[in-house]
């Protein structure tokens, strides 16, 4: 064990943590802990010198912004809704997918005021924003894609990975807003509190993404 306090990484719970394995273990990081079949929340790497706190990915960025773990995991939309003050060093390029908005294959836009069902609330309203519409936005929290088939919707504003689950029910990209992965995220108090502990594994980091597995 190091006696110096462990660095405190907040992950999201299942797949990601899988997809992030690879990555660090090119960056040097200990995953024999992490990828335990377990049920703990809270796992460290063999020498001590990292502690990871498994989260629901939505909790990720509040863990970090008060300050209980150092750094974090997050996807970006989850950052664009809440508007999180952190400090964003690395993008990690893990699951990718994109923010669109879309709608009926063969439908007319909507005339006056659209009705947008989404989970991303913010994300919908600024982007509508930006293109002076003054949309009405209606919070879904799952299934988002029923909302325009049974006319709860206009359009939809979710996010898009295959595209297959819009094929699926007759929907259709009608925009892109952005593009979506896994950002590394770090407390800004901490960040400089810490730096001689956090540089350099964001440094191995930065080299293991620089350096991708040969196929």
């Amino acid at each position: 064990m190091t006696s110096m306090t462990p660095l405190t990484l907040a992950i999201p719970k299942g797949r990601v943590v899988k997809a992030l394995a690879p990555l660090f273990e090119r960056a040097g990081i200990d995953t024999t802990h992490l990828l335990a079949d377990e049920r703990k929340l809270i796992r460290e790497t063999q020498d001590g010198s990292l502690r990871f706190l498994l989260l629901k990915p939505d909790d990720v960025p509040t863990y970090v912004e008060y300050g209980v773990a150092d750094l974090g995991i997050s996807g970006r939309d989850v950052l664009l809704e809440r508007a999180y003050d952190l400090y964003q060093p690395i993008e990690l390029g893990v699951g990718k997918c994109r923010m669109v908005v879309a709608g009926p294959a063969g439908a007319e836009e909507p005339a006056g005021v659209p009705r947008v069902a989404t989970k991303f609330p913010r994300i919908a309203t600024e982007h509508f924003a930006k293109r002076g519409i003054q949309a009405e936005v209606i919070y879904v929290g799952g299934s988002v894609e029923l909302a325009p088939l049974v006319g709860l919707a206009d359009v939809i504003v979710d996010l898009v990975e295959s595209g297959e689950t819009l094929r699926e029910n007759n929907l259709v990209v009608r925009e892109h807003i952005c593009d979506i992965s896994s950002v590394l995220v770090a407390n800004r108090t901490l960040y400089k509190l810490r730096r001689a502990q956090i540089m350099p594994l964001l440094d191995r980091l930065r080299s293991a993404l620089e350096d991708p597995p040969s196929a």
